[in-house]
């Protein structure tokens, strides 16, 4: 038996090599996956693992720097890192060298006046020479380091990308405005920071105290010890001497290099779940394929295999002989799938580098487990794929040997397929509509554990659906094709189980496409909504980095010419009535000329009069009303009373919590200034777009944005994470098509007699391409526009459970692009009967009127 399994696969080799390459796609997915997340994991490691050469002992001002919270800040008292700090800590016995670190957010223009690189990895830091004028964390490739307030250095990478010399005058900013400083030398580093493609401008240490903290203040202190004294030992000397600010973060090298490495790890496991959860679509995809391959040649073969039964196999021989044949083909496809995979790990990190050349590289790594998982998933899929056709050829009786044609489904399979099917699908639309009607997170599992169970339901019912939905696309197939058009109709309702298994593939990749472009709709079109409804200000001003505007920015705006009216928005978390809230400062005189609060109770006019507006939810939430007076503790811990003015629909820009600036300041005197609202005396105009940035004096950091600018931000966000999707789906999609191929290939082969017949009668070769092509088209509609439906469903039940945490969010349906889904399936439909029309209407007529 274990022969003719062999001589089965040889011999019917052309007819299994869809099911390989199904496999193979597969598989390399999930290999290449593995490969590139553990090489890009381990080249991140070995880089950051050099920031840590030379710290023994760490010592980090948590409260040090505008990111720091004001109840940190409040927390760390006096408390601070200073030069006394360093001599204290330099004093110590195990202590061979302390140096103080300050580091923070530094933007550098390019010559355009434009931010070089990206918000996140831009840094600023001190130098700090020793006696011999050097600083060995950063060496000077060219010129000197900085020694005045109007010098600085800059890492070679960032100055050969704006093409900068020393010597020239380069624009600079932090938290404040822009500075012109002297450019007197380019270092080298192995900072991370630099390594990932960030840009590092080095200060003399009185400068970045000044710019990036605060006269005197460090925010780390890194000590390196003696020879002699372990790590351990110098942690257990410096402890006892900065205990007394709660803000102080103490830690050993050896410690800060394993949480960085673990945090890498972290990383990198979450992009590789990411990347294996759509491999595994894509497996699942072709276990669909692999099932109809084999239960075809099972149906193909009845005569053989009841032979075989007749001359003395038994059950489980045949049975073995088929699954011996899927682990042949799963073992094949596996190994080749796993050496593609190792090309697409080595593809994706050469592309990687190719998009930014600061990204660390290093030799591929081929773990055991890659080499492992690979294989065995490979074998599993395609031998758990054709156990049920296997089970089936077992069921043939030896006297279908004198018989010719498909063994008869029997009406009690049909009855218990579409009850559980029935069962399947009720109970998971039922999950997704009680998921759907919580309106919060605590509804998402039932809504994923409901689609699944649907998605399982449907496919089992596909069979049952096939025959009414293809019948109403009859007599359009009737009108486009003639007779070949009611051919293909036919052909495709023939085997129902057939066209379903091949449709489902493609209703998978639709669900999950429709679903992703009907979520991301309905996200664009809240915002849209959102903007256009509660901001009447022509343009937000904001640091492109997300930190607190410089006070000086508000008054600055509001002398540019053009300005109509502005306001500067703060944002403070203090504690209503126990419940932490954000609370947005607005001023009270441009409130109503820059936003539309649509109140729902209440009045505006004692808004200036320290009283709160409150959005519905807010209200809910707080058990407030109009006049509800709320126990507040600000963030400096005092506490007081304030009343609620009005309730307000949600949705808005400003937050679920809105109180008159005035009144921030009398519990923040310097609070976080998050943006600046403007109105133009002309409306949004290029003219007053440019005073807002001359008035920031054309700061890098600083961001001028419109109504359109905001919708596009957010706009790009949702389209780049859709495109993201669609190009790991696009596998899936891929092996969905060899299905398509693969089955009307196969139908082909089985069904040359009855083309032979065709060809006798009269249809000619381009009836039967037209014949092939219409029925592939039929099946990929059918599987598409069953996906469609199941997309736009399980698309409004996830928007039901986002709800609470986007306002206002409604689902809507983009037609235009899910009418595009549909012709875009019918191209495939088209595109994968190419080969087999061309196929069949090649065949020989007397040759196919001859088969057995």
């Amino acid at each position: 038996m274990y022969r003719t399994a062999l001589r089965n696969v040889l011999a019917h080799k052309g007819r299994l090599l869809m099911t390989a390459l199904a496999v193979m796609l597969g598989t390399a997915f999930v290999a290449g996956t593995m490969v590139f997340s553990d090489t890009f994991a381990k080249a991140m490691r070995d880089n950051n693992s050099k920031s840590y050469s030379d710290v023994s002992v760490q010592v980090v001002d948590r409260a040090a720097g505008s990111g720091a919270s004001a109840r940190q800040k409040a927390e760390g008292g006096s408390a601070a890192l200073t030069d006394a700090t360093v001599q204290q800590l330099a004093a110590l016995p195990g202590t061979a060298a302390a140096r103080g670190v300050v580091s923070g957010f530094t933007g550098v223009a390019d010559k355009k006046g434009d931010l070089i690189g990206q918000v996140w990895t831009a840094r600023g830091a001190n130098f700090a020479p020793g006696q011999d004028g050097k600083d060995p964390r950063y060496a000077m490739v060219e010129g000197q380091g900085p020694k005045t307030a109007k010098e600085i250095a800059l890492d070679r990478k960032t100055a050969d990308k704006a093409g900068y010399k020393v010597g020239d005058t380069v624009r600079i900013a932090a938290n404040g405005p822009v500075i012109e400083a002297k450019l007197t030398g380019l270092f080298t580093t192995d900072d991370p920071v630099v390594n990932s493609g960030g840009t590092l401008t080095l200060f003399d240490k009185a400068t970045a105290q000044q710019i990036l903290l605060e006269p005197g203040r460090y925010s780390s202190i890194v000590l390196t010890a003696k020879p002699g004294t372990s790590q351990d030992a110098l942690l257990a000397e410096v402890e006892p001497k900065v205990s007394s600010g709660r803000q102080f973060d103490v830690e050993t090298g050896a410690k800060l290099k394993a949480d960085e490495q673990e945090q890498i790890t972290k990383s990198s496991s979450s992009l590789r779940t990411m990347f294996l959860a759509f491999a595994g679509i894509s497996l699942f995809v072709g276990i669909f394929i692999i099932a109809n391959t084999f239960t075809m040649l099972v149906a193909q073969r009845t005569k053989e295999l009841a032979l075989l039964r007749a001359i003395g196999a038994s059950r489980k021989q045949v049975t073995r002989s088929v699954l011996v044949e899927a682990l042949l083909i799963g073992t094949v496809s596996a190994v080749t799938g796993l050496l593609a995979g190792i090309g697409i790990g080595a593809g994706m990190q050469s592309l990687i580098g190719a998009m930014n050349d600061s990204m660390p590289t290093g030799s591929l790594v081929i773990s055991p487990v890659t080499v492992a998982v690979t294989i065995v998933v490979g074998i599993l899929v395609t031998v758990a794929s054709a156990l049920l056709p296997a089970l089936r050829a077992a069921r043939i009786a030896p006297v279908a040997a004198m018989s010719s044609g498909d063994q008869p489904v029997s009406q009690k399979s049909l009855v218990v397929r579409n009850t559980i099917g029935s069962v399947l699908a009720g109970g998971g639309l039922a999950l997704i509509g009680y998921g759907a009607s919580t309106g919060n997170g605590s509804g998402r599992i039932p809504v994923a554990l409901g689609a699944f169970l649907t998605l399982i339901g449907v496919f089992v019912l596909l069979p049952l659906l096939s025959r009414p939905v293809v019948a109403l696309v009859g007599p359009l197939l009737r009108g486009l094709g003639g007779m070949p058009g009611k051919l293909a109709q036919q052909n495709a309702v023939r085997n129902p189980r057939r066209t379903a298994a091949t449709a489902a593939a493609l209703t998978i990749g639709l669900t999950l496409v429709t679903g992703l472009t009907v979520i991301g709709a309905s996200v664009n079109d809240t915002v849209d909504r959102a903007v256009t409804r509660s901001m009447k200000a022509d343009y937000v001003v904001g640091a492109a980095n997300g930190m607190s505007l410089s006070e000086q920015v508000p008054a600055q705006i509001a002398k540019a010419p053009g300005v109509a009216v502005s306001s500067a928005t703060t944002t403070s978390d203090w504690k209503l009535n126990g419940t932490y809230k954000t609370v947005t400062g607005v001023d009270a005189a441009a409130l109503d000329k820059l936003s539309d609060l649509q109140l729902t109770s209440g009045s505006a006019a004692d808004f200036g009069n320290g009283r709160l507006l409150v959005d519905e939810k807010a209200a809910e939430k707080l058990n407030v009303t109009t006049g509800s007076v709320l126990n507040v503790t600000f963030s400096d811990d005092s506490t007081g009373q304030l009343t609620v003015g009005g309730v307000f629909r949600p949705g808005g820009t400003l937050g679920s919590v809105v109180l008159a600036n005035s009144e921030v300041v009398k519990h923040e005197p310097k609070p976080y200034i998050s943006d600046v609202l403007v109105k133009g005396k002309d409306g949004a105009t290029d003219g007053l777009k440019q005073a807002l940035k001359d008035a920031t004096g054309a700061n890098p950091v600083i961001e001028v944005k419109s109504k359109q600018d905001i919708r596009e931000d957010f706009s790009q966000t949702i389209t780049f994470a859709l495109n993201l999707m669609y190009g790991l789906l696009g596998m899936a999609v891929l092996i969905a098509i060899l299905g398509v191929v693969n089955t009307l290939a196969m139908s082909v082969f089985e069904r040359k007699r009855e083309i032979g017949m065709l060809r006798a009668i009269g249809l000619d070769r381009g009836g039967i391409k037209r014949m092939v092509r219409l029925e592939s088209v039929v099946i990929s509609l059918f599987g598409a526009g069953i996906g469609l439906l199941l997309g736009c469903f399980i698309a409004w039940a996830i928007n039901g459970t986002l709800k609470s945490s986007l306002s206002g969010l409604t689902t809507v349906l983009p037609f235009g692009e899910l009418a595009l889904f549909l012709v875009l399936a019918a191209v495939v439909g088209l595109v994968a009967a190419i080969w087999p029309a061309r196929r069949a209407s090649k065949l020989d007529i007397l040759s196919s009127i001859k088969t057995d």
